[in-house]
């Protein structure tokens, strides 16, 4: 503990109790996400995963915790408070999802079907490819960490939070809805807990942590009804045991992954939005502090969320770290910074010396996943309240994108049971199936720039959203966006590959490009005869 003036800073109290369960059953859904997705979508082998992937990724919230622990002491001898909570730090959901979903497990299946890798192989290129991702991002956020004040003074927060919005509303909340429907009374009983203890705030019986509630009461009715025989494991079968003491990790000081960094790089459109997205949220998550009586420094905050999650790279992680949004809840709870110490250790040892395994294994997923559904809902409230009124279409807009993506899910898994690309369906719903991968594919940057533009326009500033189409244009001509391709290859427009899909014959990048540029060329000649008035909901607070 530190002296601050006459009190002493009290770094522990019983509200840490409840932050801690909080935080750390968050990381741990995110990482059962991260080899439950892994397993049960892609077939990815679960030893390696926990063995390779798991430790890095979980060194990465060591590190964030541990230091953001030692910030709150700082701060708390600095201002003389006895009551500083700590900025708690996680894995990203969203991005657990997106890069499960959108990066891993398509490398994996590709690595195997096209070039004739067998899973181990393919598992190994697949963990190399994950680990230059998040080193990239890690480089990009300590970089972001300088000019963050300006990212957010640059691109409106319907831009910034839309995407993030439309990732938390359309996948997080979403796709953990199939495994809690898949077994719904555990999984109802959860969510029902969840919403009730988290969103209402209302109390459980001796004030036991909603998610830990969650997860005895919902555990334990699982596993009545797995004794009777009513229900079978929701996991790929595995011995937990494969996952103690990991040292597969450690074959990342041999830098091989250095070998697949210009392989990687095709995947750079979906990784640096996912970035940017912890950047702008880690700006908010400080500001949200400071409401709440705790004044970090942003550049600070954004720096150890950039170190850690280059660290986590360096050690084999997969998954990037963020600062959490929920600091004001924490410290409503009473939570000082122990629940932060606690969390970095636990969720530390659990990669470290592999028990996750034993927990992932005996943890029900419908019991689980209700914490990401709330995480989603959380998210998509904040980024509305966080984003003015005017600007609600905008962010409407902005989550459009995602449902799109949203279908080209399911449509490429069913696609691929039958064994038939696109391509090979018949009109109209080769059409319609090829505009939904074209507006799918890049959709994070797709957000971002029409949740912007659509902001700009709301504030009668056509030039400005002429700008965000005009940079849409730009981006169409290299597949950073609205690339005609299932993988979402970059490309470029002059030189297109001969397997360019046929339906996509009046969606070119040629075509795309010429659509936002025309667009931009518009809204800026318009702007010379639009006169700025007031809108209708200036008055109106967000």
């Amino acid at each position: 503990m530190i002296a601050v003036s006459k009190k002493t800073y009290t770094w522990a109290a019983p509200g840490d109790v409840n932050a801690f369960f909080g935080l750390m059953l968050d990381n741990i859904a995110d990482l059962v996400l991260t080899v439950g997705m892994l397993a049960s979508i892609f077939h990815f082998p679960t030893k390696f995963a926990l063995q390779y992937m798991i430790p890095g990724t979980a060194i990465g919230v060591l590190f964030g915790d541990l230091v953001f622990f030692f910030t709150a002491l700082v701060l708390a001898r600095r201002t003389k408070r006895h009551d500083v909570t700590a900025m708690p730090l996680g894995l990203d959901t969203p991005s657990t999802i997106g890069v499960v979903l959108f990066i891993l497990g398509p490398v994996f299946l590709r690595a195997q079907n096209n070039l004739g890798m067998n899973a181990e192989q393919a598992a190994l290129y697949t963990w190399h490819i994950g680990i230059c991702l998040l080193f990239i991002s890690g480089l990009f956020k300590i970089v972001c960490a300088f000019g963050a004040g300006m990212v957010r003074r640059l691109v409106p927060r319907a831009g910034l939070l839309g995407s993030l919005a439309a990732i938390a509303l359309v996948l997080i909340s979403f796709l953990p809805l199939l495994d809690v429907l898949a077994t719904p009374l555990v999984g109802m009983i959860s969510l029902a807990i969840i919403l009730t203890t988290l969103v209402a705030q209302v109390h459980l019986p001796w004030r036991i942590p909603g998610a830990l509630g969650a997860l005895l009461v919902a555990g334990t009715v699982y596993y009545v009804m797995s004794f009777a025989g009513l229900l079978h494991s929701g996991h790929v079968a595995f011995d937990p045991a494969d996952g103690l003491l990991p040292h597969g990790w450690l074959e990342v000081f041999r830098f091989e992954w250095l070998a697949v960094m210009k392989d990687s790089l095709r995947y750079l459109p979906i990784a640096i939005p996912f970035a940017l997205g912890t950047v702008v949220g880690g700006i908010d998550c400080t500001e949200s502090a400071a409401a709440a009586g705790d004044e970090y420094d942003t550049r600070w905050i954004i720096g150890v969320e950039g170190v850690a999650t280059l660290l986590a790279s360096l050690c084999g992680g997969v998954i990037q770290t963020t600062p959490y949004i929920g600091h004001p809840a924490y410290k409503a709870m009473g939570g000082r910074s122990a629940y932060t110490l606690a969390t970095a250790l636990f969720i530390g040892g659990a990669g470290l010396f592999g028990f996750f395994g034993y927990m992932y294994s005996a943890i029900p997923n419908a019991a689980i996943f209700p914490i990401l559904i709330f995480i989603g809902l959380e998210i998509t409230a904040q980024s509305f309240q966080a984003t003015p009124r005017k600007h609600y279409a905008a962010l409407a807009l902005a989550c459009v994108p995602a449902m799109a993506k949203l279908v080209t899910i399911f449509t490429g898994d069913l696609l691929a049971q039958v064994g038939k690309t696109i391509d090979q369906l018949a009109p109209p719903l080769v059409n319609h199936l090829q505009t939904i991968q074209i507006l799918a594919s890049g959709f994070i940057v797709t957000s971002l720039l029409w949740g912007s533009a659509m902001a700009a326009i709301i504030d009668r500033r056509l030039r400005v959203a002429g700008i965000y189409f005009a940079i849409g244009g730009i981006f169409s001509l290299f597949g950073v966006i609205h690339s005609p391709f299932a993988d979402e290859r970059l490309l470029v427009a002059w030189n297109l590959p001969a397997d360019l899909p046929h339906a996509a014959a009046g969606q070119t990048p040629f075509h795309m490009a010429s659509a936002y540029l025309t667009v931009a060329v518009m809204l800026f000649v318009w702007a010379q005869f639009v006169t700025p008035q007031k809108s209708r909901y200036d008055d109106v607070e967000p």
